[in-house]
């Protein structure tokens, strides 16, 4: 009769001498390791599909991090995205369709190929230029591989609507639409606060009237305002969530004051208890 193995040791990968590949490296043995015929039932498994989420989610963790500034944190929700995308690797492999080595190659290709101005003999006076040269030569590849050749593709749809938003006005203002400077995109965001004002109150004179338009001028408002953001060098996505972080924090201090009687005091007390609340959190 057989005896019940034991937990068998990750076997270590022989150093290099360069931190970065010895880390790597063991990351490596760990998910091939998770993968074997007697690794992780969890991990044994997953799919490339199955793991897709996973990407987002860490992804947003490793940016909730990054805003709040610790580098512990940031190194650890890294390192999570790191092995998501290694493990959605080693998957692809054993399906015969792709590895990491793929996955580093292609990427590798591409940065040496959107960099002629490091790698090359192109010369640029500065980053606006260095961008405009990386959207023409990634139009040219799309051109090439007949993918959609805009200068707005390669956006993905999934995005949050304000990063997307971003993207799509560094992409159009890198293409040469654009005004000249920031009170241009001021302008044009004051011209759609007058015809969300202008919606808005053909709905209230006549509350039969489809929401529709409201909504369109609502969302050319926040349109705009992510295009002014750009001018500005402010990503209109950390924006929000700095602005929802402070939200938070002066509505639960006011919650914290009102108490029960929040859902039931008058508007009033509500506004003087977050005056209250703005003013003690903007004092820290």
């Amino acid at each position: 009769m057989s005896q019940p193995q034991g937990p068998r040791p990750l076997v270590e990968p022989r150093s290099t001498g360069d931190r970065r590949l010895d880390a790597l490296a063991r990351v490596l043995a760990i998910v091939d390791r998770l993968r074997a015929p007697d690794g992780c039932p969890w991990d044994r498994e997953q799919t490339v599909a199955s793991l897709a989420p996973s990407l987002v989610e860490e992804a947003h963790e490793a940016v909730e991090a990054i805003d709040r500034a610790s580098d512990r944190h940031t190194a650890a929700e890294l390192g999570d995205l790191f092995m998501v995308i290694a493990l959605i690797s080693k998957v692809a492999e054993q399906e015969n369709r792709f590895d990491l080595a793929t996955v580093a190659s292609a990427v590798a290709e591409k940065l040496v190929r959107r960099h002629p101005h490091v790698f090359g003999e192109v010369q640029v006076g500065s980053s606006a230029q260095a961008l405009a040269n990386w959207e023409k030569i990634k139009e040219g590849e799309r051109k090439q591989d007949q993918e959609d050749a805009s200068a707005l593709a390669g956006v993905p749809l999934a995005l949050p609507a304000l990063q997307r938003a971003a993207r799509i006005a560094a992409k159009s203002i890198s293409a040469g639409f654009k005004w000249d400077d920031e009170s241009g995109a001021l302008l044009k965001l004051r011209e759609e606060v007058r015809e969300f004002e202008e919606a808005y109150g053909a709905r209230k004179r006549d509350p039969e009237r489809t929401p529709e338009r409201t909504a369109e001028e609502l969302g050319d408002v926040l349109l705009a305002a992510a295009f002014l953001g750009h001018y500005l060098g402010i990503d209109p996505e950390k924006a929000a969530r700095q602005s929802l972080a402070r939200f938070e924090q002066r509505f639960r201090r006011m919650e914290g004051e009102v108490g029960a009687r929040l859902r039931s005091a008058p508007l009033a007390e509500l506004m003087a208890a977050w005056e209250r609340a703005k003013a003690a959190t903007a004092a820290r």
